[in-house]
């Protein structure tokens, strides 16, 4: 019987919504990399994640991942500051498949979205995450680790699917 699934339906609209999303990872020789991804998609029929980044500004992060695999991801809501962290160790970087940039486009509309009531100008955050179609990759991976990590004495804990 295969290991239930590290993320429910709740979380994976979660991470798929109006999130900033982080993404790290590490050569080698143990430098670490830290990029902003521009989206995230989890296809309904499979655990596997998909995180799209622009292949300009991920240069390094995208050679530590094709030289071994590894990745870690954090979703984060500004209005609410709830988090998730999700780390694996088979990720592949691709190109877009069909639909995925208009995924990148309603990312950057609903974030958009969540930061106005912050206070933050709707154009400077379309240029944030602005980039041409042609520079933007996936990135895929399938999580084996998942955590909480909103602020607070849970921070750090396991996900678990009622969080």
């Amino acid at each position: 019987m295969p290991p239930a699934p590290l993320i429910d339906a709740s979380h994976a609209a979660f991470i798929q919504g109006p999130v900033g999303i982080s993404v790290a990872a590490c050569a080698h020789s143990g430098m670490p990399t830290l990029v902003r991804a521009i989206g995230c998609r989890i296809a309904p029929d499979s655990p596997q994640v998909t995180i799209f980044l622009s292949a300009v500004q991920s240069a390094r992060l995208l050679k530590c991942v094709r030289d071994n695999g590894a990745v870690a991801v954090v979703f984060s809501e500004p209005s609410t500051h709830r988090t998730v962290q999700l780390k694996g160790s088979d990720a592949v970087v691709s190109t877009l498949e069909k639909d995925e940039w208009e995924q990148v486009l309603a990312h950057r509309d609903a974030f958009v979205r969540e930061l106005g009531p912050l206070g933050f100008d709707p154009a400077m955050v379309r240029t944030l995450l602005s980039h041409p179609q042609a520079n933007v990759v996936a990135l895929r991976f399938t999580p084996t680790e998942a955590y909480s990590q909103t602020p607070g004495p849970q921070a750090g804990a396991p996900l678990r699917a009622d969080a």
